[in-house]
């Protein structure tokens, strides 16, 4: 499935308030104060229950991946919860080399450390070793999502002041959304409530109890007071998937589909007028769904769900979204049912949920906490193709990214090829005169031999006997280097650049 990126942003990184738009927040603030004697008692003591994380993070440089960028501080929220633990966003600690942690009416700064993280949720747990630090807070429980069109409470520490700041608003909607963080497609809460960078991390509250995790709000200037969270299924899923302190994610079964409500469509496929679902178009290899499913099956149901032609199922009477929820409810190791028809058959079968591929496309996700691969080989650095590195073109990064890197994202991921690789530039030397120029190339060969992913391609450089190394494009532009000096000046080329080491560690280890 295909899904259109909305205009959001984490809120911790993104500041999206317009000029323009100055006086209806000045008004905001007033009316703020004034609800604000409105508060509960019960609501109020929640408050020494909510933290302000201080993080410092270092990410890495995809363009010169053996540097880390400048270091960066900033802050977000986090509420306590049960077994000592700090819940907040995974963006709100990301890429961090130290984190603190502040209670409410607390000057005093804490060393916290990192649990566990799930960036395709934006969750993350903390914790702080120091005893002394939760003697005086109570764990709030996790509760339930509130009905449509409930007032709920949103605590956190958003800019513009120090201290702790309540906000009210209304549950709009529930469905799923594109997580700005992760680019994961999730489902998610949708409230009115003035959401500002800062109050990533911070709970939304109803009747004491955890609801959800603020983590992003809209930042295209065509609306207003659209902020998201993280609902309860969401948050149990990973505090289910952190008792083993092993990160495992939310499944895939590894079919792709698209929606089916042509009546022409449906008909030609064999479904009768009464009859819904939707169309699958791909179905990976070593996936759950391999040998099971095919091209132009029909998927009428999933976990007792009714697929409808537009991909929603009906969870309950409040909750209209798409069939991934029933899919993201289940954990590693669960059985799912799905109901299909071919050629107007039908049949019922059973996917065992497993972890997702690394990925279903030849251009992986943006990963986090994770240091970069690169080759350096006769001059000639070489980087597998991801979203960090197109990310790197800057904000605009879907305009200014070369268009051969960013026309890979439409293209899925087989056996055969897993991954792509860029000789992103050329370090000018001996070795490799004649191509001083050669930017952002995708090579698909190497002598003659096709390319599966980075490590493959590695190998084949360091495995090499040929004397001369002939890397092709997919349109027959070739780069040749000389084997017996590529490694002569390997040396020479790293301390003339100031490169540490020719490749990044751990990329040989069996």
């Amino acid at each position: 499935m295909t899904f259109a990126q909305p205009a959001v942003a984490a809120t911790r990184k993104t500041s999206f308030i317009a000029l323009a738009s100055i006086p209806i927040i000045l008004f905001s603030m007033i009316f703020s104060v004034f609800s604000s004697a409105q508060i509960s008692d019960e609501v109020r003591a929640v408050e020494s229950s909510i933290v302000k994380i201080y993080t410092t993070s270092a990410a890495p440089d995809y363009f010169t991946p053996w540097r880390l960028l400048t270091p960066t501080q900033s802050s977000g929220s986090g509420s306590v919860i049960s077994g000592n633990r700090i819940l907040t966003n995974a963006h709100v600690v990301a890429n961090a080399s130290y984190v603190q942690v502040q209670k409410h009416n607390d000057p005093n700064r804490y060393t916290a450390r990192v649990l566990f993280v799930s960036h395709a949720s934006d969750l993350a747990l903390v914790t702080v070793d120091d005893p002394a630090f939760f003697a005086d807070l109570e764990a709030l429980a996790i509760g339930d999502l509130p009905d449509p069109h409930e007032e709920v409470f949103v605590f956190g520490y958003p800019i513009g002041g120090r201290t702790l700041s309540i906000t009210k608003g209304i549950l709009s909607r529930v469905e799923q959304q594109i997580y700005a963080h992760s680019g994961e497609f999730l489902l998610a809460g949708q409230i009115d409530a003035a959401i500002n960078p800062g109050n990533s991390g911070g709970p939304v509250i109803v009747d004491d109890e955890i609801v959800g995790v603020v983590m992003q709000a809209n930042s295209g200037g065509r609306a207003e007071n659209l902020g998201y969270f993280v609902p309860p299924d969401i948050i149990r899923h990973v505090l289910t998937d952190a008792e083993d302190g092993i990160y495992d994610g939310f499944p895939d079964l590894g079919f792709r589909t698209q929606d089916l409500e042509s009546p022409a469509a449906k008909r030609a496929y064999g479904l009768s007028e009464d009859q819904s679902g939707v169309l699958v178009i791909k179905v990976f290899e070593d996936s759950p769904a391999a040998g099971i499913l095919q091209e132009n099956d029909i998927v009428l149901k999933i976990a007792g769900f009714d697929v409808a032609g537009d991909s929603t199922i009906s969870v309950n009477d409040a909750l209209q979204t798409n069939y991934k929820y029933a899919i993201d409810l289940r954990q590693i190791g669960d059985d799912i049912e799905i109901e299909f028809a071919r050629n107007g058959e039908i049949f019922t079968r059973k996917l065992m949920a497993q972890k997702r591929q690394a990925s279903y496309s030849l251009v992986k996700q943006e990963a986090f906490d994770e240091i970069p691969e690169y080759y350096v080989y006769g001059g000639v650095l070489f980087v597998p193709l991801n979203m960090n590195l197109i990310m790197r073109w800057g904000p605009d990064w879907n305009r200014t990214a070369p268009v051969n890197l960013l026309a890979a994202r439409s293209e899925w991921s087989s056996p055969e090829k897993r991954e792509l690789v860029v000789a992103l530039q050329v370090l000018a030397a001996d070795v490799n005169l004649g191509y001083h120029d050669l930017r952002n190339w995708v090579v698909d060969t190497v002598n003659g031999e096709p390319i599966r992913d980075f490590h493959h391609f590695t190998r084949m450089l360091r495995d090499n006997a040929k004397p001369h190394v002939v890397f092709r494009s997919s349109n027959g532009f070739q780069v040749v280097v000389d084997h017996a000096a590529a490694m002569a000046s390997e040396q020479d080329i790293l301390a003339q650049y100031r490169i540490p080491t020719a490749w990044s560690d751990g990329l040989f280890q069996e």
